[in-house]
């Protein structure tokens, strides 16, 4: 009898230790309908929110876009629409923390647990192999996932990936997650318009930009929900300063495109470096040239004129030179 009340109080301890974190409320309007996958890693029981959209006919492969840390799934909209036509499954995921995904109050994110869940969810969807096409923070995202699953990964596009660079050994001081924190708090938009001025667009401004600025800031602004958003945001932002891929990309087996806007100046950390550590970072002209060359077989296309978003700046000529390598590779 005491050896069954033991396993009774254990497993109610089990069950009471996985927190259910609901799917988010946010209610920004998505190109697609919006899917979840329950998942349940660190004792937490979250949903994964993700677009899995079927192309007319049927579909040639598989191919996953991987959102940035300021952006979310519907910014691939421009993308997918033209994969679609090309005859291309489009599988969207929201990162755990992220836009409609659960938005956990602790979390210890890593690029390795972003990435499990990613396979987690091509698992479920039965998808044994695609193409991985990541943006930004999802470039560094793709990398890591290219190198843990290398049979899952046929392809691997890198468009103004982060992670070219160890910030950290190039001295940008660790900064606090509570002072990290302290600092999403802070976002407006005001503050995002002027980032991504300087940085996506390169000083220059369309209106269409706007919907961006505006659905990021919405995140920050929805109540609870947004202070979480907020705090995730900051871990995410200690996980990719304090975890490099840079020193492994002669490892990555995949055939790999990076699309490269070299007016980019992107670099975790700059924002808190001392002016000479600043000067040092965010060279998308060197970068990509540098990292191209550590990648086995690499192609690179640079666009001289481009900040860190091409996909969105010069959509026309960024889709041409994707779909151009994507015909040429197979």
């Amino acid at each position: 009898m005491r050896s069954i009340i033991c396993l009774l109080a254990f497993l109610i301890r089990i069950i009471l230790s996985q927190t259910v974190i609901p799917p988010s409320t946010w209610n920004f309007t998505y190109p697609w309908p919006v899917h979840h996958y329950p998942l349940t890693n660190q004792r937490l029981n979250l949903s994964m929110a993700y677009m899995d959209i079927q192309p007319s006919s049927t579909a040639t492969s598989t191919i996953v876009l991987l959102h940035g840390k300021n952006f979310c799934g519907a910014t691939w909209e421009d993308t997918a629409r033209r994969l679609l036509a090309h005859n291309y499954r489009v599988v969207i995921p929201d990162q755990i923390g992220f836009c409609k995904s659960s938005k956990p109050p602790s979390y210890q994110f890593s690029l390795q647990q972003l990435a499990s869940n990613t396979k987690s969810l091509l698992d479920a969807l039965k998808i044994p192999q695609a193409k991985i096409l990541g943006h930004s923070m999802g470039g560094m995202l793709a990398t890591r996932f290219a190198l843990t699953y290398p049979n899952t990964t046929s392809h691997l596009i890198l468009t103004n990936p982060i992670g070219l660079e160890d910030w950290k050994a190039l001295g940008v001081p660790w900064r606090a997650i509570d002072l990290l924190y302290a600092d999403e708090l802070k976002t407006n938009y005001t503050t995002v318009r002027k980032y991504q001025q300087a940085t996506y667009y390169v000083n220059t401004w369309k209106e269409e930009y706007d919907v961006w600025v505006n659905m990021l800031v919405s995140l920050y602004r929805s109540g609870e929900e947004g202070m979480a958003f907020a705090y995730d945001m900051a871990l995410t932002t200690d996980a990719v300063l304090t975890q490099p891929v840079v020193y492994e990309f002669g490892l990555v087996k995949a055939k790999t495109l990076l699309l490269i806007g070299t007016k980019d100046n992107t670099a975790i950390g700059k924002a808190w470096s001392p002016p000479e550590v600043q000067a040092k970072l965010g060279n998308y002209s060197v970068l990509g040239k540098e990292t191209a060359g550590k990648i086995p077989g690499a192609d690179l296309v640079e666009f001289e004129d481009l900040g860190h978003t091409p996909q969105m700046q010069e959509s026309e000529r960024y889709h041409a030179a994707l779909f151009e390598w994507l015909d040429r590779v197979g």
